[in-house]
């Protein structure tokens, strides 16, 4: 098996050791440091050095968190200071330093872990002042809480976990120590971590196999006379279905009408929920005849597929759009999650809307997906043409859509725009529903 790539992030103290202890996985990882003079270089670190190595192992929260902002998408993994970083310091406080450890101020450690640590010390934590980790590292304002409880002699030595805040404090003659990761904590994480990876390799790697169906698109033929509409409509979904496959990588066939398959990688599919757009949903704005998508993982082609088979028999039994996705182990999940900003529905519990959408002579799927593209136009609005571009129908068709929802009180007419050749387009959009 080949060597993990890791990157080493951290203040070069706390880094060297790290790469100290890496030296036991040299079979397993190879390790590359990136040290920082302040936790602010992460982002810049690691989007600049990412194509170097395949995951990255942080030093603390603090460069975590600012690895996080990026827009790297790798795994990251950090060194959690717990409970037995800080009876390492405290013993050191007690014993080879005697203060007085039960009149102390200690930032990012989880108020848990404190107590826990206190308590097989059999200490009162009543004088013990925590500022815990808000979800982003303001230095002034750790090393504010330090100065003020200090200076108000409400403790007599602070512990911190954060370097910056820890120099600080030492210029200012206040009593300081430093919490940092032991080498177990380190040793830990690293086995963590690569036990983690590992893991993530392998569901990457398995294969993945996507099938879709849509149904009753030669409903009423004669089973051996296809329609040219049909081919039509055939080549519409292959078209969009061929592109979903080339984005993620993957193989594509052709089962018949209506019915495909799509070869490709777990982590390759996965790659792709985050997408501007999702299959079913183009699928969607194609056609009306229903539409199920199942995908299946399984180590092998065959169990893949079978799986694959399983979560579309769930999907038709569920609703006449949906997904479902089967994995290795069997696990059945779905109705799959779409999108907040470009998802629809298919239906609507507003009996009001329903009353009115039926006067109007336009089904609850058409008026969605109706909606769906105004939401993704750049003006949220609407013209006849966009409509029947996206719809694949005639523009005449979609002017009178429009204006029966305008009649019905479910659309406006907002303004005009001038065409190239006759009349003024005029600009709809259509009334949210709540």
């Amino acid at each position: 098996m080949a060597k993990v790539k890791a990157g080493i992030v951290g203040p070069e103290d706390t880094a060297n050791v790290i790469m100290n202890i890496l030296k036991e996985f040299e079979e397993s990882i190879e390790p590359s440091l990136f040290t920082y003079t302040t936790a602010e270089e992460t982002v810049e670190i690691v989007e600049k050095n990412q194509y170097m190595v395949d995951m990255w192992l942080f030093s603390g929260l603090t460069p975590y968190s600012h690895a996080k902002k990026s827009s790297v998408q790798q795994p990251f993994f950090y060194l959690e200071l717990n409970g037995t970083s800080l009876t390492s310091v405290l013993a050191k406080m007690h014993y080879h330093d005697h203060h007085d450890i039960s009149r102390v101020s200690i930032d990012m450690i989880r108020q848990r872990d404190v107590y826990e640590a206190y308590d097989d010390l059999h200490l009162s934590v009543n004088d013990i002042f925590f500022h815990e980790y808000p979800g982003y590292t303001n230095l002034d304002e750790v090393l504010n809480f330090h100065q003020q409880l200090y200076n108000e002699n409400k403790v007599n030595v602070c512990m911190t976990c954060l370097r910056y805040v820890y120099e600080e404090l030492k210029k200012q003659n206040i009593p300081v120590y430093r919490v940092t990761p032991t080498k177990s904590n380190i040793r830990s994480t690293i086995e963590t971590s690569l036990q983690r990876w590992e893991t993530m390799q392998f569901k990457h790697s398995q294969i993945a196999v996507m099938l879709v169906r849509t149904g009753n698109m030669d409903s009423g033929q004669d089973k051996h006379i296809i329609s040219y509409d049909s081919h039509r409509l055939n080549l519409q979904l292959q078209s969009a279905i061929v592109d979903y496959a080339e984005a993620i990588t993957g193989s594509f066939v052709s089962l018949g009408i209506g019915e495909f398959i799509v070869f490709s990688t777990r982590g390759s599919i996965e790659q792709h929920v985050s997408e501007d757009y999702t299959l079913l949903e183009r699928l969607a704005l194609i056609t009306d005849h229903p539409s199920h998508i199942g995908i299946g993982y399984g180590d092998t082609a065959l169990t893949a597929e079978a799986n694959a088979r399983l979560a579309v028999y769930h999907a038709q039994n569920y609703d006449e759009f949906c997904a479902f996705l089967v994995d290795h182990n069997g696990t059945i999940e779905g109705p799959l999650q779409e999108r907040e900003s470009i998802t629809y529905g298919y239906r609507t519990d507003d009996q009001e809307m329903n009353e009115k959408l039926e006067n109007a002579g336009v089904s609850i799927m058409t008026y969605k997906k109706m909606l769906s593209v105004q939401r993704n136009s750049g003006n949220h609005s609407l013209t006849a043409l966009i409509v029947s571009e996206w719809l694949k129908m005639t523009e005449r068709n979609a002017r009178r859509i429009l204006n029966s929802l305008v009649n019905h009180d479910l659309a406006e007419i907002i303004g005009k725009e001038t065409a190239q050749a006759g009349r003024p387009r005029q600009i709809y959009r259509i009334r949210i529903d709540t």
